[in-house]
Order: C-alpha cells, then sequence, then structure tokens
C-alpha cells in the first residue's frame, strides 16, 4: 500500500503583490512568507469566511486573504486590507470568485503541461 502526499502550491492572484506592498511592513511580509510555507503543507489555516474554501489570516493588524481549491491542491493568495477596509476587501472577492477560480484553474492547466 502506498500514499501520495499533495502539498499545495501556493499562487498570487495578479494585483496581490501590488496592494501587499502598499499595506504590508517588512515585519508583515516575513510573517507572510511564513504562512505560505505553512499553507503548503495545511490549507485549513486561517479563518473560513462564509465558504470553506475563503479563508482570512491575520498578519500583525493586516489580513490576508486566500482561495483554497483542494481538488486541485492549489491555494491562491488574493487580497489584503487592514480593519478598515476587510468587509469591503471580503465583498469584493466574492464578487469576482468565478473569475479567480477560473484563473486558478488556467494555472493549473499551465503546470501539468
Amino acid at each position: 500500500m502506498s500514499f501520495e502526499i499533495s502539498m499545495n502550491r501556493v499562487f498570487k492572484a495578479p494585483d496581490f503583490d501590488k496592494y501587499a506592498n502598499k499595506l504590508l511592513s517588512k515585519a508583515d511580509f516575513k510573517e507572510l512568507n511564513k504562512f505560505i510555507v505553512h499553507l503548503k503543507n495545511n490549507s485549513d489555516i486561517g479563518k473560513p469566511l462564509g465558504y470553506d474554501f475563503l479563508r482570512e489570516k491575520k498578519i500583525g493588524s493586516k489580513r490576508v486573504y486566500s482561495l483554497v481549491y483542494e481538488d486541485i491542491c492549489l491555494i491562491l493568495l488574493v487580497a489584503t486590507s487592514n480593519k478598515k477596509t476587510q468587509q469591503g476587501t471580503i465583498d469584493n472577492i466574492k464578487l469576482y470568485l468565478n473569475e479567480y477560480k477560473e484563473y486558478a484553474y488556467q494555472i493549473y492547466t499551465n503546470i501539468k503541461k
């Protein structure tokens, strides 16, 4: 009997870095990098937000949002916010769930080639 352990692949949505660079400090980026390493082994990190696959992880006083696609072992970092912009950011992510999913599956398809 053999077991295959699948590690998650973690990617960033196209504008993730643009917004993260504006909002996160150097210390926050260090914590973000640790978070990414942990996500590769455990997709359940972070607080679910209405859906099991939409998660929020608090980093310092900021928040990082990710979408978990367990069927393809892929996690997409989609946005960052502070407390003030939190609800608007979550609403915006929910508005674009289909586009994010399309992007994630496109990445997956390109990896498999």
